[in-house]
């Protein structure tokens, strides 16, 4: 067993500000299960080349020189150089050591540092080095100070993670827009990001989903953050606690390590995307005769124009069109048209002019094709035909002649239909197409009495505001009654001729009973705030704003879910995103950190501080798609395992 000195000789030293422990564990050598132990030991190091924290240094090769064989992870995601490279450094490694040539002229007076992270790990057990930061100076003096926080989604809460983030002893609004950064660092899984080697003085921090590799804001469609205080860089001496383990399961001694402790080291960055992202035609389908579809990478009030070159598109189409024109589908309604093997169009679409970032009226030229023929679905048809004639031949000589003309093809519809509803909901109604016809009084909506007959009960057919094939059917729901909705055959007719047949739904509208509410108490929340009730991370179940610091939802069917809220600044209803030229960040978002437990005919209420914990740690984990980190067993993971099969 190593004592405890030799054990303090591995710890790296380091000059003040930029000194790293690293307290390596103990354990006998070797291979598990069951010629031994698994070897806990992390590789150290043993030397450099030039030695760690040279002054005036004129070199561009560093080489790190370990103990054992070592490898790195991910070297493009994990390592990160300051000041940023613009050229790509070359990263090797090989048996004991790692080289890293800096391609890249070196600057006077300057400190640079080459942050490892976790990447450098032994061969045999993949057991970490731990984070480690390799720096020398060009000049008389190392810097020695940090800056660290986190990257967030600004919408979700989301950890950022790949993320540049970057200082500016510039502290004018351009010099982001205009200058690289002076210092990087990177985010990890956890958005967790550390800059280092950091001169004295005043800063502003920013975030970048550096597209140009520039290291500056230059493109519309990179993600960025912008933090709004003066960043100062302050550091002091603390102390920690470290763990020396005896052996597998047993730990030696606590130390009460000094160390140096870093400020601020819990900045948060709300990373987002403007409004005005680049608009880009991004793709077009076209997968029978009948329909296509243009999709766009972000909305326009602009609605794209189209014109025939080989046929009239005067009312040829049936359009369909999303809220911000980005997805914009083309039903054909002439079956002349749907024989043609080739649509000729011009398209007239805003997109954007990416050299000077605006946005400007392209027309292209298309020739659509669909991917399947009109011969082909005729011959599909004729198949079918030709199947059910056998199968008639087949009951006509048994002498079934139940079935004498082939069945018709009837117009669906389609999408979910609620078998229950609460008192404030409406029941949908899809079509699989757009209609020409529809005729309202062939619709019926019967109310179920106490006799159990059926009685016309009034309502109205709502059409929704972006889809053509979406209604609602709207009425003054009674709880704890049932319904039934009629359509007569024939009753609605598609763009494509077909009708519908005869159909008939029953459906409820629960009560109290059925249902439970949930209360949230806001007191620090903003005056504008809306709160929603989601289901999912996608999936918004309702939606309130906030009144005298309350939030109220009624009639929420039973099961389990999370809130979400937003500072709606400018009452719009919708969360909004940021501008930096305006320097204007997104609406603030926070989650209550609990999913919420919803039971029938049973209230909730819930006390929802926002400041209660800070926002790196709201979001529920059921809702986050960067998980607890599931990497492999550790060695010291897989020997507690080997012990407790031995016991």
């Amino acid at each position: 067993m190593k004592t405890l000195f030799h054990r303090l000789q591995r710890i790296i030293p380091g000059v003040l500000c930029l000194g790293t422990m690293l307290i390596i564990a103990c354990a006998n050598p070797g291979s598990g299960p069951d010629g031994g132990p698994f070897d806990e030991e992390a590789p150290y190091i043993v030397g450099t080349k030039p030695r760690l924290g040279l002054t005036n240094s004129t070199t561009q090769k560093v080489q790190i020189i370990f103990n054992e064989n070592v490898s790195v992870e991910n070297a493009t995601e994990k390592i990160t150089i300051s000041p940023p490279q613009i050229e790509m450094p070359n990263i090797s490694y090989g048996g004991k050591k790692i080289s890293v040539t800096l391609r890249d002229t070196l600057l006077p007076n300057t400190t640079y540092t080459i942050d490892f992270s976790d990447a450098i790990e032994d061969n045999n057990e993949g057991n970490p080095l731990g984070n480690f930061t390799y720096y020398f100076s060009t000049g008389d003096n190392i810097d020695t100070m940090e800056v660290a926080g986190h990257v967030l989604d600004a919408a979700t809460l989301e950890p950022v993670k790949g993320m540049l983030v970057g200082l500016h002893s510039d502290t004018a609004d351009t010099a982001f827009t205009k200058k690289p950064f002076e210092r990087v660092g990177r985010t990890d899984a956890t958005g967790r990001f550390s800059i280092k080697g950091v001169k004295p003085g005043s800063y502003r921090l920013y975030a970048l989903n550096d597209q140009d590799n520039n290291y500056s804001f230059t493109q519309k469609g990179e993600r960025l953050a912008f933090y709004d205080k003066i960043i100062v860089p302050t550091c002091f001496r603390d102390v920690r606690q470290d763990t020396l383990w005896r052996d597998t399961v047993t730990y030696d001694t606590i130390l009460h390590v000094p160390y140096t402790h870093f400020l601020p080291d819990d900045v948060v960055l709300m990373a987002f995307m403007e409004s005005g992202q680049a608009r880009h035609l991004l793709k077009y389908e076209f997968p029978t005769p009948k329909q296509f579809t243009f999709y766009f990478t972000a909305p326009s009030a602009h609605k794209p124009e189209l014109k025939g070159l080989n046929f009239d598109a005067t009312n040829a189409f049936i359009e369909n069109t999303s809220k911000g024109n980005d997805t914009l589908m083309y039903w054909l309604r002439d079956t002349l048209l749907m024989q043609r093997d080739t649509l000729t169009i011009a398209y007239t679409y805003e997109t954007m002019d990416d050299s000077i970032q605006l946005p400007f009226l392209l027309t292209d030229t298309f020739d659509l094709v669909p991917r399947k023929k009109m011969a082909k679905i005729r011959e599909e048809q004729q198949e079918a035909y030709e199947k059910w004639l056998k199968q008639k031949e087949k009951r006509n000589k048994k002498g079934d002649f139940s079935q004498e003309t082939m069945p018709v093809e009837f117009l669906n519809i389609i999408g979910r239909r609620l078998s229950v509803i609460s008192p404030i909901q409406n029941q949908p109604l899809e079509f699989e197409e757009p209609l020409t016809r529809l005729d309202t009084t062939a619709i019926h909506l019967k109310l179920k009495t106490s006799d159990t007959t059926f009685v016309d009960a009034p309502f109205q057919l709502r059409t929704h505001p972006y889809d053509i094939r979406k209604f609602e059917i709207v009425s003054e729901w009674r709880p704890g009654q049932s319904y039934e909705v009629h359509i007569d055959s024939a009753a609605i007719e598609g763009i494509s001729g077909r009708h519908t047949n005869q159909f008939k739904f029953r459906f409820e509208v629960g009560t109290n009973e059925n249902f439970g509410s949930v209360f949230f108490l806001l007191p620090d929340a903003p005056q504008n705030s809306v709160v929603q009730l989601l289901q999912d991370e996608k999936k918004i179940v309702a939606q309130v704003a906030i009144k005298d610091q309350r939030a109220d939802f009624f009639y929420i069917s039973p099961g389990t879910y999370y809130a979400r809220l937003f500072d709606d600044r400018n009452q719009n209803g919708i969360w909004d995103t940021g501008e930096y030229a305006e320097q204007l960040q997104p609406e603030d978002t926070y989650y209550f950190h609990e999913e919420i437990g919803v039971r029938a005919n049973w209230d909730v209420e819930l006390t929802w501080k926002l400041s209660f914990l800070p926002r790196t740690q709201q979001k529920p984990e059921a809702l986050r798609k960067a998980k607890k980190d599931s990497k492999k067993q550790t060695a010291r993971e897989r020997n507690l395992e080997r012990e407790r099969r031995r016991k």
